[in-house]
């Protein structure tokens, strides 16, 4: 039966780099899925929620995906990042996942941490993105903290990671710090400019706003054990999908 559940996906791209978590920089491939339980006032992807791309979503099986990255990147690949959306939506994926360890190939996952699935344990790069004030979202502490909580005792290879817009974001990501103590974690510089189309033009904010989170970070003493990430595509491709 698994064989033939099929998966609402959006986009297959790559071979690209990861722009953010625990791997960026990692060569990959692309998997981004339709629908998401949360409306984050600064999402960049809101195409996989709102119902602007419903016409290009695809039910594809397992198979069907992995023929085509496939066809996309031949054997130039040996990962690939499940995105959306929220991937954590949907029960199905385990049969993929399990489909493309068979093919040799690392699976990378990050969600908001609002839904709990037993395939999580089998991710092996899994990003949990609470979201802060900013997003208008409201965290469910106690989900939150079991799966945080599973996560760590499987040994899974995992990390908490939170966008940061302003002194607000920081202060909810030093929550989110404070209460995983010892869980990897990371800060990112939010991208609050989503519609500029010109990478160029792109390029000076998005550095002002990561030296203006690094600035923070380095002077705050409950910060300590923390990475300070840009979003790193936007750096060069902007808002430009499919990269």
């Amino acid at each position: 039966m698994n064989a033939v559940r099929t998966i609402p996906v959006l986009e297959i791209f790559g071979p690209t780099v990861q722009g953010e978590g625990m791997v960026v920089g990692r060569k990959t491939m692309f998997v981004r899925t339709a629908g998401c339980d949360y409306r984050c006032s600064w999402c960049d992807s809101a195409f996989t929620w709102d119902g602007s791309a419903k016409d290009e979503i695809q039910q594809l099986s397992a198979g069907q995906i992995i023929a085509s990255l496939d066809e996309l990147a031949g054997d130039a690949y040996d990962h690939v990042t499940i995105s959306g959306g929220n991937p954590a939506l949907l029960p199905q994926l385990d049969y993929f996942i399990d489909e493309l360890h068979k093919h040799g190939k690392k699976v990378a996952l990050e969600t908001q941490g609002s839904r709990w699935q037993d395939w999580f344990v089998n991710i092996d790069d899994m990003t949990i993105s609470p979201k802060p004030p900013s997003s208008g979202m409201e965290t469910n502490w106690e989900r939150l903290d079991g799966i945080v909580s599973k996560l760590v005792e499987h040994g899974s290879h995992f990390c908490l990671k939170v966008v940061v817009f302003d002194d607000a974001d920081l202060a909810y990501a030093k929550l989110v710090h404070q209460r995983y103590a010892g869980v990897q974690f990371y800060v990112q510089a939010g991208n609050g400019n989503l519609t500029e189309q010109e990478p160029a033009r792109m390029l000076p904010y998005l550095l002002e706003r990561y030296e203006w989170l690094i600035e923070l970070t380095m002077a705050d003493s409950q910060l300590n054990a923390v990475f300070v990430l840009p979003q790193l595509h936007t750096w060069v491709w902007g808002n430009k999908k499919g990269v």
